[in-house]
């Protein structure tokens, strides 16, 4: 396992025009892990105050142009796993404090461009809907630094 400093950037639009205006960018950096296990490569980092989610660890498990994000925590007391690969949709449960709420993510585009050595990048681009809650298009970026 390796340590890394983790750039990550995301961008959130909603409403009905998502896909052509520009939402409000989020960017923080943190300090997380990275270690390889098979074909698969793994990136690690604890959720701060900043994303909402403070308490709670993040795990994105890359293999090839699948990724699996995996937020979990004793603190929190809920785990939540989505699945990202381009141009399919993945039907799950988006765990809260407050219940399980119902979810569908589709993905347009997984750019992974990490490299074996803890080097790269990791962009995702998806639309997320909560049901009964909201529609957004998702963009996120992952960079090492």
């Amino acid at each position: 396992m390796k340590d890394i400093i983790l750039r990550i950037i995301g961008n959130q639009r909603t409403g009905f025009a998502a896909s052509e205006t520009e939402g409000e960018a989020m960017e923080f950096i943190t300090e997380g892990r990275f270690t390889q296990k098979g074909d698969s490569l793994y990136l690690i980092y604890d959720e701060t105050e900043l994303s909402g989610i403070d308490g709670c660890t993040t795990s994105l498990k890359v293999t090839g142009e699948r990724v699996r994000m995996r937020r979990y925590g004793e603190d929190v007391g809920f785990e939540t796993a989505i699945e990202f690969e381009q141009g399919k949709r993945f039907s799950g449960y988006y765990e809260t404090p407050f219940g399980p709420i119902a979810m569908e993510v589709l993905t347009n585009v997984v750019n992974n461009q990490l490299d074996p050595g803890g080097t790269g990048t990791l962009d995702i681009d998806c639309s997320i809907s909560l049901k009964g809650l909201t529609e957004s298009r998702n963009i996120l970026k992952f960079e090492i630094i």
